[in-house]
């Protein structure tokens, strides 16, 4: 496992992370989810970057998926699941 708080966490708290499979596995049945997974993978697929690593697709506030670090993304969007996609600077 990894070296994170949670990862950590989990190793040492088996119950805690049968519970957290358990509920991530109902979670990943859902129609929304499973979309919003099988677009991205759509779009990194079109852009030939599936499976490589690298940059995440962002979504921005107008709709369209940009490249952008990894970092940036994930902090950006937050732990507290905020939602927040990532502003476009409007052309005046």
């Amino acid at each position: 496992m990894g070296e994170s708080k949670s990862a950590k966490y989990y190793a040492q708290n088996p119950k805690a992370a049968a519970k957290k499979a358990a509920y991530q596995r109902k979670l990943n049945k859902k129609p929304a989810v499973k979309a919003a997974s099988e677009e991205r993978w759509a779009e990194r697929k079109r852009r030939g970057i599936a499976g490589k690593g690298g940059k995440d697709l962002s979504h921005t506030t107008d709709g369209r998926m940009v490249l952008e670090s990894p970092a940036k993304n994930r902090a950006r969007n937050g732990a507290g699941n905020n939602g927040i996609r990532k502003p476009v600077k409007r052309k005046r």
